[in-house]
């Protein structure tokens, strides 16, 4: 596994003003998986996209097999055996797997018409030699995300890859997923090919590569030996310091109960819930992808129904019709996906973070610029945001620092009740820090929170207790004393009764 596939040497990029890669390097060896980490921002992504022929580097050279390549678009990258797995899908879901596998190089007859049966037949082929259990008859949309992230595989060895990157591949995969994914790159990896990881969840890391490159701020800082490193030298490379205190608890309890759900259920989501949520309490949600628990918050927030059941807030009975009665009444909702739901990524900081929180801008019956530059403002610095400006896109920043401006734009609300779905989610791990610290300091002055996580060290270290829901019912309610993954995942899968 010594032979060399790709070398990238002195690659510089700048956008305008801002120098995104300063001379970065990079190796990558035939068979190997080769991690790629660093912060938000610091340019793994702008890395990324140079080897993908999507940016063109202002200098430095790229090297395939010791000769020097010219890429200059995504179809010379292809060609060149190069193949990447982005964070979000991109396949058409009204398409069936086959037609997404050959979408646009379609297999025609002698007529020149798309010949499906050799199309269908010739994706089944692939599907199988990967060990995958996928019909390629299937329409994408009636996949999980899950065998969607492995047809977005298929589809980029299709090309006859050498080198294939995966961004993030497991942010939204179940346990069970993660280590199918790990099965196919392991038979990837058999095949010879090469594999980039991008990820920021350091256990994958330690499971599945064999080394590690770290950016810092557009530099290279090292390459490491998997086998020979450990996080916390990981995590000192990455942010430039050592984080004693990644998460910052201060337990607060106080007697005063904000929210409380009696035998919550609607059919065939989730059945027969109840739990109660105190000021400066942080009530934990675990369970397994796809097990309920955000559709649970979504009706307690009045962005779905619910069949039967009662929510009391503050002790009085309340049934929200929508998210603007929830928001009124001082319930604020974090949702999983930040860019699908929680920002408007063409429009500015000071839009997003404001959007939510208007009536507390008003001047008579306008909006003061005023009373909103000044609320924006006061986020922007309590929660570290870091933006050149707060009229720039929010699209333009990192993605701990979206994930902090959606925060910004529910606080501003000034709730009672903060419900948290995957509040870390795609988040490095010094943002990650920051985002635990906000968390700890709202609980402190008494704010009440839900967090539903999938990371359950997150889960143990920052919450008072945790619901495990399974297959839409409370499988098990665990106190401090008792949270360890262990426990998590015996309720979780079922091993608890």
């Amino acid at each position: 596994m010594n032979q060399v596939v790709l070398e990238m040497n002195n690659i510089d990029k700048s956008f305008g003003g801002t120098h995104a890669l300063k001379g970065i390097n990079f190796e990558l060896r035939k068979g190997e998986v080769h991690a790629l980490l660093g912060e938000n921002g610091a340019g793994k992504s702008t890395l990324i996209k140079v080897l993908s022929g999507i940016h063109q580097p202002n200098s430095g050279t790229i090297r395939i097999e010791g000769k020097e390549i010219l890429m200059d678009s995504v179809q010379a990258a292809q060609s060149h055996g190069i193949g990447t797995i982005h964070q979000e899908i991109v396949l058409v879901p009204h398409l069936t797997v086959a037609e997404n596998i050959f979408l646009g190089r379609e297999i025609t007859n002698k007529f020149g018409f798309k010949d499906l049966n050799s199309i269908n037949k010739r994706a089944a082929e692939m599907v199988a030699s990967l060990g995958l259990d996928i019909d390629v008859l299937k329409k994408v949309s009636e996949l999980t995300i899950a065998q969607q992230q492995m047809v977005e595989i298929v589809k980029a060895i299709s090309f006859n890859v050498k080198i294939l990157v995966m961004d993030e591949p497991t942010s939204s995969l179940s346990d069970e997923e993660v280590n199918k994914l790990f099965e196919t790159m392991e038979r990837l990896k058999k095949n010879d090919v090469s594999i980039i990881y991008i990820s920021h969840r350091m256990e994958e890391l330690f499971r599945i590569t064999d080394r590690v490159t770290v950016i810092r701020d557009g530099t290279y800082v090292g390459t490491v030996d998997t086998a020979k490193t450990n996080p916390d030298e990981l995590v000192a490379m990455m942010v430039g310091r050592s984080l004693e205190n990644y998460y910052i608890r201060t337990y607060s309890v106080q007697e005063e109960e904000v929210l409380r759900v009696e035998h919550l259920s609607k059919m065939n989501v989730f059945e027969d819930i109840s739990f109660t949520v105190h000021k400066g309490e942080i009530v934990g949600f675990a369970g397994l992808v796809g097990a309920g628990r955000s559709e649970i918050m979504s009706a307690i927030f009045g962005a779905d129904s619910y069949d039967s059941g009662k929510v009391f807030l503050s002790g009085e009975e309340v049934r929200f019709k929508n998210c603007k009665q929830a928001i009124e009444n001082g319930i604020a909702m974090v949702p999983e996906d930040r860019k699908l739901q929680g920002l408007t990524l063409i429009n500015s900081v000071e839009f997003n973070a404001s959007l939510a929180a208007l009536k507390f801008m008003m001047n008579g019956l306008l909006i003061s610029s005023q009373k909103k530059s000044e609320i924006v403002q006061k986020y922007i610095k309590d929660l570290r945001i870091k933006t050149a400006s707060a009229d720039i896109a929010v699209s333009s920043l990192s993605g701990g620092n979206q994930q902090k401006v959606v925060l910004a734009k529910w606080l501003a609300t000034k709730p009672k009740l903060l419900i948290l779905d995957e509040p870390t989610r795609g988040v490095d791990v010094g943002a990650k820090s920051e985002i635990y610290a906000i968390i700890n300091e709202l609980a402190k002055n008494g704010m009440a929170i839900i967090m539903i996580s999938s990371e359950l060290p997150e889960i143990i270290n920052m919450c008072d207790s945790v619901n495990v829901i399974r297959a839409g019912k409370l499988a098990g309610s665990i106190g401090a004393e008792e949270l360890t993954q262990e426990n998590i995942m015996k309720y979780a899968t079922g091993g608890v009764k």
